[in-house]
């Protein structure tokens, strides 16, 4: 069989993008190594909530994205999708300071939860907090799994990519288009100019009887009470080129960290995940088609600083570099890549990897 599309990587990119082109009618061939959200994706708190900062590019790209996967997820996916408000909490009287700066850029409903408001909610804080009454937490592994039904999935690891007969072979699948969607591990074709790194993060679920009824977030993540566990989840390590186990020091930290801000007096470990998210310097997803790499450094002078026309893969396509906020960024940008594939949509210039590369030779001129 001949697939339109087969998507490498079965994390919510992968899943993402696997599911909005089959509603675009398109034959799709989700492959992974390990199985569906087995990394990063399955190890996330999924909290979906709002950027708090700044009216920058990134910002509006987030609000954009919160706005679509609220749609999406409690029209499509509502059993894997819990709003239970998230209080953004500032974490010293400075970050509060930029808080109060930051309340004229929200553009997502909310409003302000004072001290004695989240003590009501048995938070602990000094500060008052905002709260995003739609924002709220996903099952990972669920959203994932209902996200990619009817969709074929293959099991496999793949170390090479060809194309032979305007077609991509992965063994003795084939398609007219590939979408490596495989987060930090990005080494089956030269995608440098891309930076995207790992991320090193995990996730605690504790059981507890803690009456915790909405979620919060400030430098952890700490979610409702829902049928006895509080999950807490947070980053711990950048530019982390290689997995490690999961480390009872860092689930000792997350419980440090959420006992200033609620009662873990009775919290009882349940489960441990850890995984490896991937980002870039930027923080910005990337989506949309790959250059060639080696077809452009040919080009004379490109490294001095001469300009040429980008040189792409044909039909190979990348959706990476989700970040801490995949679970808000991924099914967006997914949206936008099947489009410019199915109809050929221009992809938004900010999350075009395009952008990336002319600023990656610059830096390698410098050297």
């Amino acid at each position: 069989m001949v697939y339109d599309t087969i998507v490498i990587g079965a994390g919510i990119a992968g899943c993402s993008v696997a599911y909005f082109l089959k509603q675009k009618n398109q034959k799709v061939l989700l492959v992974d190594k390990k199985g569906i959200a087995s990394g990063g994706s399955g190890a996330a708190g999924a909290f979906i909530s709002p950027k708090v900062g700044i009216d920058l590019p990134l910002k509006q790209l987030s609000d954009e994205a919160f706005r679509f996967v609220y749609d999406l997820y409690t029209k499509n996916f509502s059993q894997f999708y819990h709003p239970t408000g998230v209080a953004r909490i500032p974490k010293d009287a400075n970050d509060a300071l930029k808080f109060a700066h930051y309340a004229k850029f929200h553009t997502i409903k909310h409003d302000i939860r004072s001290v004695a408001n989240l003590a009501s909610h048995h938070i602990n804080s000094p500060f008052d907090s905002v709260f995003f009454p739609q924002a709220g937490i996903c099952d990972p592994k669920g959203l994932c799994h209902a996200m990619i039904f009817g969709i074929d999935f293959l099991r496999l690891h793949v170390d090479t990519i060809t194309k032979q007969n305007n077609l991509w072979e992965i063994g003795d699948k084939k398609a007219t288009n590939l979408i490596l969607a495989t987060g930090f591990e990005n080494d089956l074709v030269d995608m440098r100019y891309m930076s995207v790194e790992g991320i090193w993060g995990n996730r605690a679920d504790f059981r507890s009887s803690l009456l915790l009824d909405i979620s919060l977030h400030q430098n952890i993540s700490i979610s409702t009470n829902m049928e006895g566990f509080v999950k807490i989840g947070a980053t711990h390590e950048r530019k982390v080129k290689t997995p490690k186990p999961c480390d009872e020091i860092e689930v000792n930290q997350l419980l440090a960290k959420a006992s200033k801000l609620v009662d873990t007096s009775d919290f009882k470990l349940s489960r441990v995940f850890c995984g490896m998210r991937a980002s870039n310097r930027d923080y910005t997803p990337v989506a949309g088609n790959i250059i060639d790499v080696e077809a452009m450094l040919k080009c004379p002078n490109i490294l001095n600083g001469r300009k040429y026309p980008l040189v792409y893969h044909e039909n190979l396509f990348v959706l990476n570099a989700l970040g801490a906020r995949g679970f808000v960024f991924a099914p967006y940008v997914a949206n936008e890549l099947a489009n410019h594939i199915v109809y050929g949509k221009e992809i938004d210039s900010r999350i075009h990897p395009d952008r990336l590369f002319w600023n990656w030779i610059r830096k390698a001129n410098k050297k």
